[in-house]
Formats: C-alpha cells, structure tokens, sequence
C-alpha cells in the first residue's frame, strides 16, 4: 500500500508485530517494534493526527496517483505527461502490457530468427541442439538492436505501437551540484579598491584596512581548520541529518546541553533509546544504521526532535538544520520531520538558470497572499496563476518572501524559527522547487526574502534558547535581544554561527536554485544601535566607527564571496537604510559585496510629499531624493514596497484615492477629480522613480494597478506590555489575499494602471534605459512644475502641474534627428485624456537649451509623462510587430 500525501508518497505503516530480525541494543528501542509512521502520524492517544499543510491526512484520496508507474502528480495537476515543467520526473518507466505489442514484437522477432536460421542452415547441418543456440543468440542480438533503434524504426501500416523507453531527463541540479563540488572560492584580494573609487575613505583607512583584516584572517581559518569557504559552507552536509549507504547520522552543535538523545516517532519517543555522545566542541552525534532489511532507521516524513538536558531544564527542540516542519491543527508548537524523499519522488529540476538580466525589473511577491481567494496560497497556485501573469507584465525576476519557516504567518516570515526549512504552510520541498522550475522555464529569476538579521524569540520551535543558554547562535543580554522587532540577534562573530548562516545560503541556492537573495534588514546587522533612533546624514563617521559592527560586516562580505564565488550569476540585494559607503563594491577591493542596495529612502519620500497639497511639491526635492545615491554603486529603487502596504499605513493609491477607490472606479460611472488626480499621479510617479532612481526596480504585488486594500494578516485581538488593547480582525483572511481580478477587469479603473505598469516594463525591456550610462537631468522647474532629464537615448518629460498643460514646449536633448512617442501616460489605455498624438513626429533643431546642445518642441499636458525615442537609432532590422507589443493609445 502506499499513502500520498501533498506530492510525496510514503510507504504503508508496517506492523507494529516485533520483527524477527530486530538488532539487541541496550540503549535503542528495537527497530522492529518502534511504531514507524510518516509525517506527523503518530499512533498515540496525544497525537491523534496525520496532518501536513494544515489539514487532515486521513483522506488519502484527494492525492492523485498513477498506479502503475506510481508516479507522483503535484495536486492539482492534470495526470497527462505534458512537457510542463510542472510534472515530475517519471523516474519508472511503464512497460506495456497489452498482448498485442508482446506478440507484435515478438513476431518480429521470430522472423528475423528465421531469416539467419536459414543462412546457417546453407552453410551447416548442424543438430537442432545447436540451431537452437543460434537462434537463441540471434534474438538476443536481435533485442539488442531493436533497443537501440526503438525511436527511429517505422513499423508496417497493420503494427502495432511498440511501448517506447522514453529519453531520461537530464536533473540540472544533479549537475550543478557537481560542478560546485569542483570549484574553489578565489582567495582575498588586496582589498584596496574601494580607495580609488572613492578617496574620501583614505580618512578613515584604519577601520576599513582592519575591517578587511579581520576578513582575511577569518578567510585564512577556514582555509586552515575546514578546508576552505566551498567546504565549510557545506555545514548541512556535517551537521542536522545526513544518510549514507550505511545509516544516518545526525548531529547538534549544543554546547550548553548537559545530555541529549533522539527522539521521534523512528523510537516511539523514547528518550533512553537513542543517547548522542558529545565532543570537545559541544557538538553532539548519534549514528543510526539501517534496519535489518535495509530500510533506513528514520523513515521518510516522521517527526524528530532532540531532547537535551539543559540549564533551563530538559527541553526538546526541533533540529537547528531541519529541512521541514510542520504544525498540526489545534496543537501550537511546530514538529521537526525527517524529510528524505526516495529518488522517485524528488522534484527533477529540468530547465536551466536564466541569465543574469542587465536590468533587474522585481515582482516582489508573498505565496501565502497571493491567491484572490481569502485562504494562505499554495507554491502550485502561484506556480500557474502568478508565474505566467509576472512574465505577461515584463518582470524578469521575483522577490519571494517567507519562504523560511515562521511559526507566526502574521510576521510576514520575518521571524524565522527554522532557517533551512520551506514554510509548509504553502506545501512540500518538492512543490516549490517545482515552482522555482517553472519560473526558470519563463525565464523569470526567483530571488529569495531571506532572513539571517535576527531569529524568533519562539523557544518552542526556533533556536532561542536552543540548547537552554541565551547565548548559544545569539549575543547574550541586551545585545542580543532587538527590543522594536521583539526577535533575537544573532552573534556573527561565533564560528559555528557563521557556518550555520554561510551554509543556509548555500542551502537554498543549491537545494532549490534559488537565484539569489534580497538580505533583510541589513541596517540593523551592521550597526550596535540597529539603525533605530539615528538619523543618517551621509557624514562618514557615521559608518565607519565604535557604532558599526565588524563582526556583522565580515559576515556580510564572508557570505556575498561565498556566493559570487560560487554562483558567479547570482544576484545579492541588501536592505540598507544608511547609505554605507563600499556597500555595492566586490569584497576583492574592500567592499561588502552586494551587487545592489534597496534605495529606500525614496519610499519614504513619497510618502512625505503625498502628505502634502500639490501646490507644495518640490521639483528639486524629489530630483535629489531619487539621485541621491552613491556612484558606482547600484541600487534597487521603488515607489512602495510590502511596507506601505500593511495595515497602519497606505498604500500610495490609497493616499491619493482614499475612499473614492470604493465607488468610482468601475469605467459606466463619473469620475471624480480625486481619483483622475490619484491615476495620472500613480503612474508618474512610478515612471519617474524607474527612470531616475536607480539600476533596478520593484513593484510589490498588486500595487502595479493600485490594489484598494491593505494587507492585515489573520489575528485576535493582542494585549501590548504596557496593557493597551490592540484589536484583531478576528483571525480573517480577506485582507490577507491580492485581488488580481481588479486589475484584470476592463471595466475598472484599475486595468489602466496595470496596463501602464506593463508597458512601463517592456519599454524599459526594448530601450534598457535603467542601467544605461547616460543620464542627464535638463530641466527641473519649480514653477511650471517640469522635469526633463535624459536616460539612455530617451527623453521623460513630466509635467507635475496640476492645471498647467504647455504647448510647444520646448525640451534640450544631446542628439539630433526625429523623436517619437513610445510611451505616454495620458494615453486611453491607460486610463488617461488622450491628449498626446502617437503619430506626431518631432525633429531636432540647433541651439543650445537647458544645457544641451539641441532642443525640440512638445505638448505637455498637466499631470502627464511622456517617454520620447529618437528614431534614428533603431535598428535596421527592428521589427515592427515588436513596437506593437508596447501597449499604447492607438494599439
């Protein structure tokens, strides 16, 4: 019998009879006796359950099969073997059973064995003893060659289909993983470029020379005492769980732990069968060998645990290095599995990693909030309904966040309790690595929200007080406690603590192929007062001092060699308020090494002048906020982010729509000049910030066509410490979800501003304008409420006034030659006037004008932006069919 549970298929529960072969063991419950159940079955009266992702497992139905490959279908899929990535690998193949092909193929067989019986017999009269033995080796070799032409041979009209051995599937993880085990990290560098790029630093040489210090002697550690970076970042393989031919072994660091055992269902939980012994590095082992009839010890899918005895009394923690945990319904702590699928049932990874894009364009997304539907989404719902939907919007990457476990799904995952396990709450390994697998297929680079500035305070299921000390991965007393986010901190200056954290990265980019990571909370990590209460003004003295942590900082740089050096495509982005200088510069010239800085401070910019009348804006204030950023050093720039999104604040939509979204956003009723200001506004500031604010850019989920909601995640009403009364929207999912149908719908508003989003992607897809050199701000006007500035061989042209609009504006530009509109934001379609004219054409004349050596003449409405192209520059064979995939007015 064999149970399926969300995509991974088990074996059925042996009996509970004590096997003959059982090993004696003076400490081990008998294998044969141990009740040995999957995932979260337990047969005991306290653990009544089976469950996994929420729900009971006692249906066994509801996941499908194929009984006679017993290959496994992701839930929901369709059981056909389509070419979608979607689709496990096949791992047996089906041989058929239909008499007609046995007889079929064995027919021909037969004739051929008579044709070279009769070329025998000419030469021979041989007994039939020995025309036997001719013929028994002629079928053979005649199997042999109809193997091997299988694909390629045509049958007659009146054949039947011979069952075909279809082509193994090439598991590209299978091959990376093997690449990576061949390469090595390339050594420090000299550490001194961050001098030439930027000579400001020479002040301040002595803390940066010993921050890179420090770096190269940890370096040259590991080198020493592990073996180098590549094999110490391989702490998974040595530490948690692991199985060989023989057993498994699992081990703890615990240093504080006074004893420890095992325990789980493999034991019945018994606390005297499975004692670990500990070394002089307060790491604690145990090796379990197979059972008698080689079945591992642990089966696929069980619970585990290790019980210490500890200082603050005997605990049981679920594995630091677990790879899977789940909660059952109604219990509150989460339970650490044994996850270790058979080869059959792994995810086979089939399309390759896609390119690292010049521009990065990010859909930052949350599984669990990603479905319409109030309910917690699943990774095979936002593998076929968000995946494709990104791609149609022009995004080439995606920003997932909560991937790690978190026991409270209100922390929008940033409270993480297991590091290297994915949050069961959207499904299994193998599902999400079947999503990672399709976003590839799309071409779509998938970027995880990963956690290592601070852990849940969680004891039950997290690493606080993992080994009953509340100094074992985390700084002990205040320093190790950050008192905003209620959450622990950990010690980057420990060694195992860097091997945990190195290694986790590794983890899920070799794992799961993840593609790279957006650190968070990076500010907080670099800094002894976290960020909090400081005001940074740029003065250099306020990174480079007693308030910076170096310990953290080399982490950082650690970490980002680790990856580059390894995943030479991966990409690193670093959630950075302060502005610390080498932030984006290579670790091999003294930077920390990320490859982008998130530029926050636009956000909260926006926020501040949305506050504002229009009268009120300044040009000038939002040129400097969007440039304000180091050269040479890239940045991620974004209008909002999650952040503005949660409940407490409003979204940008929502400071300039408020209530009118509710009412007068459906096209067959009037507008309002509240929500015609609210569109026009959305979409220029949107534009101007990708033009201008930095080599990147992200877009939270939803907020492309104006989502009308927050987000407030399920939860009961909360008693703060100082005995206010916080109250909770009694554990609903309706705001907790993303209506993407709003944004669909042709008879909202809101599709004018999705549409616009989209075409503001694939523009920059055509034009590349984001990462282009060139970038010259022409014209800032405070009166006429005007910017103009130049990106690339584009000319955005933006009139913020509110009632002003301009004709025959005249513009600088640098080149000469034709111009013409390839983006207009006061365009029909996007939910504008439709002022511009698409098919106007507009040449250049000679004459230097705002500082450039030539200038044009425009029409330019109030509240619009406008992207113009200088037509001389398209390519020769530039197709037409592509400039019609830009949506515009006339399209």
């Amino acid at each position: 019998m064999v149970y399926t549970v969300s995509g991974i298929r088990f074996s059925c529960i042996p009996s509970c009879e004590k096997s003959p072969f059982s090993r004696p063991s003076f400490f081990r419950v008998d294998r044969g006796s141990a009740t040995t159940v999957s995932l979260l079955l337990r047969n005991h009266s306290h653990f009544p359950g089976k469950i996994i992702k929420g729900r009971p497992l006692h249906d066994f139905n509801t996941y499908p099969t194929v009984a006679a490959s017993q290959r496994i279908l992701v839930p929901g899929s369709q059981s056909d073997d389509s070419s979608s990535s979607t689709d496990l690998l096949n791992t047996s193949t089906a041989v058929s059973e239909d008499p007609g092909v046995i007889n079929e193929s064995t027919g021909l067989t037969m004739e051929i064995e008579e044709e070279i019986e009769e070329e025998e017999n000419q030469d021979s009269s041989e007994d039939d003893d020995a025309s036997e033995i001719v013929i028994k080796e002629s079928a053979e070799l005649t199997m042999e060659i109809e193997e091997e032409e299988n694909q390629d041979s045509s049958e007659d009209d009146d054949a039947s289909e011979i069952a075909e051995e279809p082509t193994p599937i090439i598991d590209v993880a299978i091959i990376e993983k093997e690449e990576l085990r061949k390469k090595s990290i390339p050594p420090p560098g000299p550490g001194q470029g961050i001098y030439e790029i930027d000579p400001m630093l020479m002040g301040f040489r002595e803390h940066l020379d010993y921050r890179y210090g420090q770096y190269k002697r940890i370096r040259e550690d590991i080198i020493k005492f592990e073996g180098g970076l590549e094999a110490f970042s391989r702490g998974y393989e040595k530490f948690g769980f692991n199985r060989s031919a023989e057993g498994i072994s699992y081990r703890e660091w615990a240093p504080g732990a006074k004893s420890a055992a095992l325990i789980g269902d493999f034991n019945n939980w018994n606390p005297n069968a499975d004692i670990m012994t500990r070394n002089e590095f307060g790491v604690w082992e145990i090796f379990l060998p197979n059972n008698a009839d080689g079945s591992p010890a642990i089966s696929h899918g069980s619970r585990v645990k290790i019980r210490m005895d500890t200082p603050s009394g005997i605990k049981d923690s679920i594995p630091a290095w677990i790879k899977f945990s789940v909660q059952a319904p109604g219990e509150i702590p989460y339970n650490g599995i044994y996850y270790d699928p058979p080869d059959e049932e792994k995810y086979v990874f089939r399309h390759p990693r896609p390119k690292k894009p010049k521009s990065l364009r990010i859909y930052e997304s949350h599984v669990g909030m990603s479905s319409p539907e109030p309910k917690i989404n699943t990774y095979v719902g936002f593998r076929d309904d968000v995946l494709p939907r990104i791609k149609r919007l022009g995004y080439n990457a995606v920003q997932i966040m909560a991937i790690q476990e978190h026991s409270y799904y209100a922390s929008f995952g940033y409270h993480v309790t297991n590091f290297f396990a994915p949050s069961s709450r959207f499904g299994t390994p193998e599902e999400l690595k079947s999503m990672i697998d399709k976003a590839h297929e799309l071409g779509i680079l998938v970027l995880m929200d990963i956690v290592h500035s601070h852990a849940s305070n969680n004891v039950l299921d997290g690493l606080n007080m993992f080994d009953g000390t509340d100094c074992h991965y985390f700084h002990s007393g205040s320093r190790g406690y950050h008192w905003m986010w209620d959450s622990r901190l950990f010690n980057y200056g420990s060694w195992e603590v860097m091997r945990y954290l190195i290694s986790n990265a590794r983890w899920w980019i070799e794992e799961y192929r993840f593609d790279g990571f957006r650190f968070d909370g990076v500010t907080s990590m670099m800094y002894t007062h976290h960020g909090l209460q400081v005001s940074f003004t740029g003065n250099y003295n306020e990174y480079f001092g007693y308030a910076t942590d170096v310990d953290a900082v080399v982490y950082l740089m650690l970490v980002n060699d680790m990856i580059h050096g390894l995943f030479p495509e991966a990409i690193t982005v670093g959630e950075d308020v302060s502005g610390m200088p080498t932030f984006c510069i290579p670790v091999h010239d003294g930077g920390v090494g990320f490859d982008y800085r998130l530029h926050m401070a636009i956000a909260d910019k926006w926020i501040e002048i949305l506050k504002k009348r229009d009268e009120d804006w300044e040009m000038g204030e939002i040129i400097h906020t969007l440039t304000n950023r180091r050269w040479s050093e890239k940045c991620i720039a974004y209008a909002e982010s999650h952040d503005q999104a949660l409940v407490g604040d409003k979204t940008i939509a929502f400071w300039l729509m408020d209530k009118d979204m509710y009412d007068f956003m459906a096209l067959d009723r009037p507008s309002t000049p509240v929500v015609d200001r609210g569109i026009a506004l959305h979409k220029m500031i949107r534009l101007i910030t990708m033009g201008l604010g930095g080599e990147g850019y992200l877009n939270f989920m939803g907020n492309e066509f104006g989502h009308p909601e927050w987000i407030d995640f399920p939860r009961g009403d909360q008693q703060l410490p100082n005995g206010k009364m916080v109250p909770g929207n009694n554990f609903s999912y309706d705001k907790c979800r993303r209506r993407f149908d709003l944004g669909d719908a042709n008879y909202l508003r809101y599709r004018g501003m999705q549409e616009f989003d989209e075409a503001m992607q694939h523009v920059e897809e055509e034009y590349g304008f984001m990462t282009s050199e060139h970038q010259y701000i022409s014209r800032k006007d405070e009166r006429d409420r005007v910017v103009v500035f130049e990106r690339g061989n584009l000319i955005f042209v933006f009139n913020f006034h509110w009632h002003n609009s301009y004709t025959d504006y005249r513009i600088g530009c640098l080149k000469p030659g034709k111009y013409k509109v390839v983006l207009d934001s006061d365009a029909s379609l996007f939910g504008g006037f439709d002022r511009i004219s698409h098919t106007a054409e507009f040449f250049t004349f000679e004459g230097w004008y705002d500082g450039r050596p030539r200038s044009f003449l425009v029409y330019a409405p109030c509240r619009t932006a406008v992207v113009y192209a200088l037509v001389d520059d398209y390519e020769d064979d530039y197709e037409e069919d592509k400039i019609s995939e830009i949506p515009l007015a006339d399209s």
